[in-house]
């Protein structure tokens, strides 16, 4: 069974961080593209971060980057977001994604709410 389990969400005020954490089972994790994508209320589902199956290479929404950093352990079956410089556009329901372009087979977790507000 896949599962991908989100965690770390959370109300945050302006200006802080947030380390948010997505624990994958049920595939091969290593040989999957992992991603961080984002839906606020009204808004389209968009992409905050990307990193490749060796952690060879990351990439990052226009909003994220400088703020945010991406990174996966391939032993753990984990990859990580780090916020930093959190501001209320940043609020939002975050999800993982699992993605395994050649085939078509991508995975999605329940998502985590993260909050900013003073």
């Amino acid at each position: 069974q896949v599962q991908l389990v989100e965690s770390g969400g959370g109300l945050v005020q302006p200006g802080g961080s947030l380390t948010l954490s997505c624990v994958a089972s049920g595939f091969p994790f290593s040989q999957y593209e992992m991603s961080w994508y984002r839906q606020a209320p009204g808004k389209e589902r968009e992409l905050v971060a990307g990193i490749t199956k060796s952690a060879r290479s990351t990439y990052y929404g226009d909003f994220a980057e400088g703020r945010f950093t991406i990174s996966r352990d391939n032993a753990k079956n984990t990859v990580h977001l780090q916020m930093n410089s959190l501001n209320p556009d940043d609020t939002a329901v975050y999800y993982c994604n699992a993605a395994l372009d050649l085939a078509g087979i991508e995975y999605w977790g329940q998502g985590t709410q993260v909050t900013v507000s003073a």
